[in-house]
């Protein structure tokens, strides 16, 4: 195989495979060796891809720079102005105005025979209840969680008993009635779910999880279904 051919396929692979896919994975599916992995990842961050992670943990694609600019199709056009929609509604999560502010960017960037799908849409969304508010700031646990740095808060079970937990946050999952933090667990050494407005006095610990995130969630998922 031709090493432009290997590059592409490369990229194919990232594009597709469920990150974080490992050194040894791309290379069986590629027919090469890991160490021709290593090499080649190198060489598509020099060419502008952002891939994250790196040998032991696996890889993800975060920025594809050989990607086109924005074109969807309408069904996946109305897909993504549903759902911004109904972001912009969930004022508890501190993302209502990031969400209409992506709107406004996505009418600038679509095509005007696109533009107009978003003011007058097929699908709407519409929340006649709020979410309990958070007893923690949203934006400083969403940047923990990006960055993955551990975090440290106080939480009280339903119950009424108050611990404090420290773990490493891996997803904000917006559940029918509350907002739920998927996370390792220190102290349990397990993974548990913690609801925002049960926790309190956030703090990071300084410590750091990177780049293990990706495997983590993927884990925590499975095993809580």
């Amino acid at each position: 195989m031709a090493r432009t051919e290997r590059i592409f396929n490369l990229m194919q692979a990232l594009r597709s495979m469920p990150p974080p896919v490992t050194a040894a994975a791309l290379a069986e599916a590629l027919g090469v060796t890991p160490r021709t992995i290593y090499r080649d990842i190198e060489t598509l961050r020099n060419m502008g891809a952002v891939i994250d992670g790196e040998a032991g943990f696996g890889y993800l694609l975060i920025e594809d720079a050989s990607m086109p600019p924005l074109n969807f199709d309408d069904a996946e056009l109305e897909a993504v102005v549903l759902g911004l929609r109904d972001i912009a509604q969930v004022n508890e999560i501190g993302l209502a105005d990031a969400a209409k502010s992506a709107l406004t960017k996505l009418r600038a960037r679509l095509p005007q025979s696109q533009s107009h799908r978003i003011d007058y849409p097929v699908h709407g969304a519409k929340r006649y209840f709020s979410l309990p508010e958070p007893g923690i700031d949203a934006d400083t646990l969403r940047r923990a969680t990006w960055e993955e740095r551990s975090i440290q808060f106080d939480y009280t079970d339903a119950e009424g008993k108050q611990t404090v937990r420290e773990v490493d946050p891996l997803l904000v999952a917006m559940m029918d009635t509350s907002l739920c933090l998927l996370a390792f667990c220190h102290l349990r050494q397990d993974f548990r779910a913690f609801r925002l407005d049960r926790m309190r006095n956030l703090e990071l610990t300084g410590l750091s999880f990177r780049p293990r995130r990706a495997p983590m969630l993927r884990d925590c998922l499975k095993k809580m279904g």
